[in-house]
């Protein structure tokens, strides 16, 4: 893979921090009221949705799993509290991707990087300021904007060369933002893990292979 990129966009949670393991469990203590057929349906949804907001999955899961109506934005904004109390200490202290804080440190240095991330905006800048990480990104964004519209942002706001920016990230729906902007993919499968990605995609096991 070629290094002469203009700036790279990185996911956050599994790319950055070894962090989806953090955020499964709580999905499971969150719904583990309802009981564990429902705390393992939310498991597995959330597995195979990597990457996109947890408001649509709290969506997803009160419609589909609960039967229950819509959630109001009172009920939206309690769950995502109690997701948030869950997830942000454990994610602060959280090991570091093999390798992601040596690369940030060292491409930062080169070009500009950014982070496009399922998680909530504010929370999200938190995370990467409290992990001593913000003075090497050049932008932070987070949801509720969709991960493609991240992506699109990035690259018409910093002007851009979509063939020349690089994509770092663990979830399908990071390789189809991507490709829906026309910018270059690298994804990251940790080792054990299922390989979410279509068989041309290039992949890593952490980011320790692309020290220079």
């Amino acid at each position: 893979m070629t290094t002469d990129w203009q700036a790279i966009i990185f996911d956050f949670d599994g790319v950055v921090v070894e962090s989806g393991d953090i955020k499964t469990q709580a999905f499971a203590d969150l719904y583990r009221p309802h009981g564990e057929t429902v705390v393992a349906a939310v498991v597995q949804y959330h597995r195979l949705n990597g990457g996109m907001s947890r408001y649509q999955k709290f969506r997803y899961f009160q419609q589909h799993l609960l039967g229950k109506p819509p959630l109001t934005p009172d009920e939206e904004q309690g769950l995502d509290r109690q997701f948030s109390e869950l997830v942000v200490e454990a994610i602060v202290t959280g090991e570091a991707v093999p390798g992601a804080n040596e690369f940030i440190r060292q491409q930062a240095a080169r070009i500009p990087l950014f982070v496009a991330s399922g998680t909530p905006e504010t929370e999200l800048n938190s995370i990467v300021m409290r992990r001593g990480l913000a003075p090497y990104f050049t932008e932070v964004r987070g949801s509720p904007t969709s991960k493609q519209a991240l992506i699109a942002d990035i690259l018409s706001v910093h002007a851009l060369a979509p063939e020349r920016v690089l994509m770092i990230g663990d979830a399908l729906i990071d390789y189809q933002s991507a490709q829906l902007n026309g910018v270059a993919f690298l994804g990251r499968v940790r080792a054990g893990d299922d390989n979410p990605f279509p068989p041309q995609v290039e992949t890593v096991a952490d980011l320790s292979s692309l020290l220079a």
